[in-house]
């Protein structure tokens, strides 16, 4: 394993175990991507209201289905971020994992968009604006690419 540090990064940029940090954004895409799961938990803690926040931003259930799986990588991602040196190729490949469900979900929402379904809002082209930033964020962020790297630490 190589344990020199990726150049352009300071040393306190990197974390105790000598992995680079992961960017703030990272962690802010992981909750986007996971916000069907976040809505299911906040159902279930305000149990009387839980039915009606549920058919409020998913008034038809198989988009409550389809967001709660598309949100499973993302529940992963965040499970698998304490076992990077652990499970190195696994981590190497999640970030592309990540893109894949990204983009199944801005393809889901446009297929969406062209029916018709998603014209009474505008949170849902929103949010696929916020996809689509995502995405582009996720594969062209350099640093964001280096921490999907498993051979670079600092020790």
């Amino acid at each position: 394993m190589n344990t020199n540090p990726l150049p352009g990064y300071q040393p306190d940029e990197y974390d105790g175990r000598g992995q680079l940090r992961l960017p703030f954004l990272f962690w802010m895409i992981l909750l986007l991507q996971s916000r069907t799961w976040l809505l299911l938990v906040m159902a279930g803690a305000s149990r009387q209201q839980g039915n009606d926040l549920l058919a409020l931003f998913y008034p038809d259930r198989q988009a409550f289905w389809v967001g709660l799986a598309l949100g499973l990588p993302a529940l992963a991602g965040l499970l698998l971020t304490g076992y990077r040196t652990r499970l190195p190729r696994l981590w190497h490949a999640w970030r592309s994992v990540l893109a894949l469900s990204l983009l199944i979900n801005l393809l889901w929402q446009g297929g969406q968009f062209v029916q018709g379904d998603r014209l009474s809002s505008p949170l849902p082209l929103l949010l696929t604006l916020f996809d689509l930033l995502a995405l582009i964020w996720l594969q062209f962020n350099r640093r964001c690419r280096d921490c999907f790297l498993p051979e670079h630490h600092l020790n």
